[in-house]
């Protein structure tokens, strides 16, 4: 893992239908998407931004790292009700795009509608059950579940209720996930200077905007697409790359010097602040 000079730049506080083995989403696979177009020659290219790996100051987070903070970020903390189901297959794989976490099972997918095209990915909730009070990770989409509806891994599940009641009331709330160290941009497979795809990963809190300094040294927005990758159709040029993120709650992170890695990963210096629980 690559770890490359940044700095946090700012801080802005902003005051079901499936049951206990539906089926869940798949990633999208290795190759971009159909209809993302074949990469252009390669003398159309956007260059680099080779002259961020030696600007910036050494990331440094608002909050230290796993401290549970003290921020009350409100942006989108209120209730939600619905009912928690289970899938037997819970591994931390599906339409998040993120890799198995054989680890870490207490894992969640969001209904379609709060799932909002892959905007939840990554993000954590504290929901609270017939018998217990816990926080998942939400790594997938229950295309079939009503709103406000989370399907659970079964380790998730038997903490609130027995298994055997297969689907119960629940309340839940988005909180900061209790992650430590910096956020880590992941480059997707058959990514290249011109089609990149980066996804974001370890992060506090959800991702909101992703975007990468251009040749002309203006920020340029990534798209996020439904499978929770950031994909500039048109490239981003060899790298290595200025990112700024802003999470949900209007605090921003920018790194600079983020070297290509298809496949791979290459961490930040930063990370977000933890926002106070409810």
């Amino acid at each position: 893992m690559t770890h490359a000079r940044g700095v946090v730049i700012g801080l802005v506080l902003a005051l079901g239908a499936c049951n206990g083995e539906v089926g869940r989403g798949t990633g999208d696979g290795g190759a971009p998407p159909p209809g993302d177009g074949a990469p252009p020659a390669a003398d159309g290219a956007p260059a680099g931004d080779a002259a961020g790996a030696t600007d910036g100051a050494a990331g440094d987070a608002a909050a230290a790292p796993g401290d549970g903070g003290g921020l009350a970020c409100q942006a989108d903390d209120h209730q939600h009700t619905g009912e928690a189901t289970y899938y037997t297959f819970a591994d931390g794989t599906g339409n998040c795009s993120f890799p198995a976490t054989p680890a870490d099972l207490m894992l969640g997918a969001m209904n379609h509608v709060d799932y909002a095209a892959s905007a939840v990915c990554g993000g954590c909730v504290r929901l609270t059950g017939p018998n217990d009070t816990i926080t998942i990770r939400i790594v997938d989409q229950c295309p079939e579940c009503p709103q406000g509806n989370i399907d659970l891994s079964p380790q998730a599940f038997e903490r609130i209720a027995a298994l055997s009641a297969g689907r119960v009331a629940i309340s839940w709330q988005y909180v900061s996930c209790g992650v430590t160290g910096p956020i880590v941009y992941h480059f997707k497979e058959g990514s290249n200077q011109w089609w990149t795809a980066v996804q974001i990963r370890d992060s506090r809190n959800r991702i909101a905007t992703v975007e990468y300094r251009a040749a002309g040294g203006a920020y340029e927005a990534v798209p996020r697409l439904d499978y929770n990758y950031f994909v500039a159709a048109s490239g981003m040029g060899p790298g290595p790359y200025a990112f700024r993120v802003t999470d949900v709650y209007g605090h921003v992170l920018e790194d600079t010097g983020i070297p290509f890695v298809e496949a791979g990963d290459a961490a930040g210096a930063g990370q977000f602040p933890a926002c106070a629980g409810p």
